[in-house]
């Protein structure tokens, strides 16, 4: 796989996350794995979910090496208004991914919902390159810092577990 859909997989995969707020934490050690919740892609009880998993394992993840601002743009959504925004900012020494955007990011990624699902969810690296050659996903500010993610974000056995629990509670 390429350099961009390397980075764009690590940037969009929500490994070793950790968050500014404590969030909450789901009772996965005392349900059985047929009783997790899924909740949709990027909904706001998706997002506390992950956090609570990101947070669970916070001790243990590595820190990123990498030094990047950005601001996510995901379009088409499913539910609330269409658009869902986040952040990534790892200028604090840990990554924190929150909803919402930075004023001053060092880049912005905007995609559909349906191929940041693919990419970002099912980590099928053939759909990110294809996504990012058709157009459909779009880089505006510091490429450079993006493609800086790919070998400065986790990707340990912490941040693979972090990975398939969050994608476990995907619907």
């Amino acid at each position: 796989m390429g350099a961009i859909g390397k980075g764009l997989n690590v940037l969009f995969n929500l490994r070793s996350v950790r968050t500014r707020s404590a969030g909450y934490i789901l009772p996965t050690d005392h349900v059985s794995e047929e009783h997790h919740m899924s909740y949709p892609f990027l909904s706001e009880e998706w997002m506390n979910a992950a956090k609570a998993i990101r947070e669970k394992y916070a001790d243990q993840a590595s820190k990123p090496t990498a030094i990047i601002r950005m601001n996510q743009v995901v379009t088409d959504v499913p539910f609330g208004d269409g658009t869902v925004k986040s952040y990534l900012d790892t200028s604090s020494g840990d990554v924190v991914m929150e909803l919402g955007e930075l004023e001053t990011a060092d880049v912005t990624v905007t995609t559909d919902y349906a191929t940041a699902r693919a990419v970002f969810v099912d980590q099928d690296q053939a759909a990110s390159m294809q996504a990012f050659m058709a157009g459909k996903i779009k880089v505006q500010g510091d490429m450079m810092k993006m493609m800086a993610m790919q070998t400065g974000m986790p990707q340990d056995d912490v941040a693979k577990t972090i990975a398939q629990e969050i994608k476990d509670i995907t619907a």
